[in-house]
């Protein structure tokens, strides 16, 4: 069920134990062969894909399209959002379902620069909100182990316009890709213990913008990409994201105690 397509009145009448859904993404750069809108269109792919499956078992808000991209505003086309604005954002819409009953809320993300943020806004979220689950995912680490087992560019493969997301846009909008200009990333090694990509992530953080990561915009290797990969994917998350809705439909109640 989407959010925005339902009267007030419906959702008034829905059980509040609905789990509520809200995909953060981002607006940014991804190499000369793909969108700056690929993470929006990848969150809302995993989105749809899991309201076609249990649409009467979740409830889809309209998607945080800009996020927090600070790291690839060396290349244009990106948008930002600060931190503190965007935890507002999130926190504001996510206060606002809280505030309509509705108790169990999930964060899907869709881009590596919202992590972070998404930890503190969950932790903030869940102080707040005693009677409240709020929980959150990235869609590359809900799936990891089923994911490991399609990759085929090993360690630093799968980080950015790479393998696994140039695959997913060829099956969410084939069109939109660039097929004659995909490229390896051109990734700039620092020294192993801060090397890592969505599947692997590394040791110690350290802070690099993208385009010291990698001047041409991509890390990893999407020319190991498919559509069938993207199919396969798809169908990975999706299945993990059910037992996710599965699994808050099982939770009790919490209660605040002072320590």
């Amino acid at each position: 069920m989407y959010w925005d397509q339902l009267t007030s009145v419906q959702l008034a009448a829905l059980d509040k134990q609905t789990p509520v859904l809200l995909n953060i993404a981002a607006i940014e750069q991804h190499g000369a062969h793909l969108p700056v809108a690929t993470d929006r269109l990848i969150g809302e792919h995993f989105s749809s894909l899991l309201n076609n499956e249990i649409g009467d078992k979740v409830l889809i808000l309209p998607i945080v399209a800009v996020g927090c991209s600070d790291h690839h505003m060396g290349f244009c086309g990106t948008l930002t959002l600060s931190h503190h604005t965007f935890a507002a954002v999130v926190k504001e819409i996510i206060q606002s379902v809280l505030n309509h009953g509705f108790y169990n809320i999930i964060l899907l993300n869709s881009h590596g620069g919202n992590q972070g943020i998404m930890q503190v806004i969950i932790e903030q979220l869940g102080f707040a909100n005693p009677n409240a689950h709020i929980l959150g995912a990235s869609w590359w680490n809900v799936a990891k182990e089923e994911l490991l087992k399609i990759t085929e560019t090993g360690p630093g493969g799968t980080g950015h316009a790479c393998e696994f997301e140039t695959s997913l846009m060829k099956v969410i909008g084939p069109h939109l890709v660039q097929e004659s200009l995909i490229k390896p990333g051109a990734n700039v090694p620092a020294f192993p213990s801060v090397e890592g990509d969505l599947l692997s992530g590394p040791k110690i953080s350290f802070y690099r913008t993208m385009k010291e990561l990698t001047p041409n915009g991509v890390y990893g290797d999407p020319t190991k990409s498919s559509a069938e990969k993207g199919v396969r994917i798809g169908e990975c998350v999706t299945a993990a994201l059910k037992q996710l809705v599965s699994d808050i439909y099982k939770l009790k109640g919490r209660k605040y105690t002072k320590s």
